[in-house]
């Protein structure tokens, strides 16, 4: 991905040249090609370019259009030939993704977000109306945060400029915290209050010291596809996905797909290899990456995607995935964590795919992320009877909940309950255990953060969208999220693609009957109808991938010394989040059974852990860490540096400690 970074001085004075290299500093990590900037009066814009593609080799950013407005894209275009048309300017197959949106903007302005397709983030700031916009596409896999006061505005597709860079500590964002102990926090969060990410879907115009958001598309509920065949479905969706894979496949250096033996990965590099072979894809070559462990018996993919290997009659890569678990992170030396989970040691696993993306050549990496949420993977009877019983249709009804029933081995009267609980508010039936909050958390703070500890759940509304659009528009909610959090790579830069995520795939999906993805006995009915004799029948007919759940109750049990020291002094339970003696009985015993707490357990230490790095850095602008001697010190110690609700900022722990 490549990156850009913008502030705007709202009284005209250029910023600091100190401080514009220690921003050029920060992000040369994550990009190794062209680098320019734009400079003038109080606004200066920085671009990083990472190529992927032959066209955007051809580019130069920030560019100027020809009304004098200055855009910064970051991104993948998928509908350039349907743009090129429209726009009737001297543009062609080789213009670069910029110029075509440059061009777009200048004919339509904010309304061509909505006409581009692909997953971008962009910034465009008029000179002649002082106006700054920032935009995201609808599925948000692209980063853009910015963080707005009354002297200025500072956008960046990388958290950590904002962050360390500022002149000043920021407070934490308790809502963000309480998210990564359920699902993933609200999208257009941060970890720190007063920096936010541009939600997916909308733009952000800043003018006269003043900020707007407004969401600019979605998928529209009125939109049904209804065919009267089951064979009409599947050549629907064989070609919605053939150019979801096509889109993502496009490179001009070799590309490198997952391929864990499950059904997502598995379509992907099939459909990327049933394009190559009719000439419908350029891209130079695309090599597979699988991950094993014998050591794991539940987890055994090996002769799952080997099958794959042999229908394309290629060996991928494979990585021994033994010491994919831990529970105790280990942070980088002098390497400043955003948000949690970032800024780790790699392991051994992490090390060899680096290894291997390097020597290959890749820069792009292809996920199955989202095949399970939006084809059908959870195979739950509840939006397609709750579609039913919206609409009145009390005989269909009956028919469907009999054999859900018999399909699924569950009480006619369970699966009434259950649709009809999700038309009622939050907190009139009780929440399955796996939905509750961790009971570690102090009450006053679950309290305080219901919601994201919800994970934002809402109910089911009886009138307007079918129930079926609303839950999709939830699920795809959750991914946004996830992607929100996920990290930018930089040894090597990589870009990861999503094909489930393709717009027009999920436009299609939302469209068609639920009987059509789902059907009693059958998970994922349309998707294995549709890939027959594209995927080996052996992954389109294996049951769900098991869970893995030795491993981590193994490591707990391996690391015991140091996450038992841990809960001695943590930083979580002085901020008033983590009741730190609940939780190490929690943790005594889950080294003896596994369940549902086993992933909370491990954020909540990931959270801790982070929490404990971002106390060892010193103000913002000195980019240093407080020396060993000091860090041990502090973990010795049972007072917490942030009494609660302060600033976090590791200049507030030097300051308590040198009084």
């Amino acid at each position: 991905m490549s990156i850009m970074f913008g502030r705007w001085n709202f009284d005209g004075e250029p910023p600091e040249t100190r401080y514009v290299a220690k921003v050029q500093s920060a992000l040369a990590l994550y990009s190794p090609d062209d680098r320019h900037a734009y400079s003038i009066g109080g606004v200066s814009i920085l671009y990083h370019a990472f190529h992927t593609t032959r066209e955007s080799r051809l580019e130069s950013q920030p560019l100027v259009t020809r009304t004098g407005s200055v855009v910064t894209w970051d991104g993948r275009l998928d509908n350039r030939e349907q743009l090129i048309a429209q726009l009737n300017e001297p543009l062609s197959g080789e213009s670069a993704d910029v110029s075509i949106v440059a061009a777009a903007y200048d004919r339509w302005e904010t309304q061509c977000f909505e006409k581009l397709v692909g997953d971008w983030a962009l910034s465009v700031w008029n000179p002649t109306n002082r106006c700054l916009t920032l935009a995201k596409d609808p599925i948000g896999p692209r980063h853009l945060y910015y963080t707005f006061d009354k002297k200025q505005v500072t956008w960046s597709t990388v958290l950590d400029p904002l962050v360390l860079f500022a002149g000043r500590p920021f407070k934490l964002s308790e809502e963000y915290i309480a998210g990564w102990f359920s699902f993933f926090p609200a999208a257009h969060l941060t970890p720190y209050v007063g920096i936010h990410s541009v939600p997916p879907s909308s733009f952000l115009r800043i003018e006269a010291q003043r900020q707007t958001i407004q969401k600019y598309w979605n998928f529209d509920p009125k939109k049904r596809i209804l065919y009267r065949t089951d064979a009409e479905y599947e050549e629907h969706f064989r070609a919605v996905f053939a150019e979801s894979v096509r889109r993502r496949a496009r490179s001009d250096v070799p590309i490198l797909a997952e391929l864990s033996g499950g059904m997502d990965s598995s379509s992907i590099v099939c459909m990327a290899d049933t394009l190559k072979a009719q000439g419908l894809s350029d891209v130079p070559r695309i090599d597979t990456v699988s991950y094993y462990d014998d050591s794991e018996p539940n987890w055994n993919e090996r002769p799952y995607f080997a099958k794959v290997e042999d229908k394309r009659g290629r060996v991928g890569r494979h990585i021994n995935a033994k010491e994919r678990i831990t529970i105790l992170p280990e942070y980088e030396c002098g390497r400043f964590a955003g948000t949690p989970g970032s800024g780790t040691k790699p392991n051994a696993m992490h090390l060899e795919f680096a290894r291997h993306l390097k020597s290959e050549g890749s820069r792009v990496v292809l996920s199955g992320l989202g095949g399970d949420e939006v084809l059908g993977g959870v195979p739950t009877p509840t939006p397609e009877l709750a579609d039913l019983f919206a609409r009145g249709n009390i005989g269909e009804f009956g028919k469907q909940i009999v054999r859900w029933a018999l399909a699924t081995r569950r009480p006619l009267l369970y699966l009434f309950a259950e649709t009809l609980g999700s038309f009622l508010p939050v907190g009139i039936l009780p929440q399955p255990r796996h939905k509750r909050p961790p009971e570690w958390l102090y009450p006053s703070f679950a309290k305080r953060n219901r919601a994201a500890l919800s994970g934002y759940h809402a109910r089911l509304n009886l009138f307007g969208p079918l129930p079926t659009f609303q839950q999709n528009l939830t699920t795809l909610e959750g991914l946004r999220r996830q992607l929100a959090c996920s990290t930018l790579q930089f040894d090597p830069p990589l870009e990861r693609r999503y094909p489930y995520l393709d717009r027009g795939l999920l436009e299609f999906i939302y469209a068609v009957p639920r009987e059509q993805l789902l059907r009693p006995g059958q998970r994922r009915s349309l998707m294995r109808r549709s890939l027959a004799g594209i995927v080996p029948g052996e992954i389109l007919n294996r049951k769900r991938k098991a869970l893995v759940t030795r491993s981590p109750v193994i490591a707990i049990s391996s690391e015991w010394d140091l996450l038992a020291r841990m809960t001695d002094h943590m930083v979580s339970d002085s901020l008033g989040i983590v009741d730190s003696k609940l939780f190490l009985d929690v943790l005594k015993n889950a080294r003896h059974t596994s369940g549902e707490q086993i992933v909370p357990l491990m954020r909540t230490v990931a959270v801790e852990m982070w929490l404990k790095n971002v106390a060892h850095w010193e103000s913002p602008f000195t980019r240093g860490t407080v020396a060993k001697e000091r860090r041990d010190e502090y973990l010795a110690r049972e007072s917490s540096p942030f009494p609660n609700q302060t600033s976090f900022s590791a200049e507030n722990y030097l300051n308590k400690e040198r009084g």
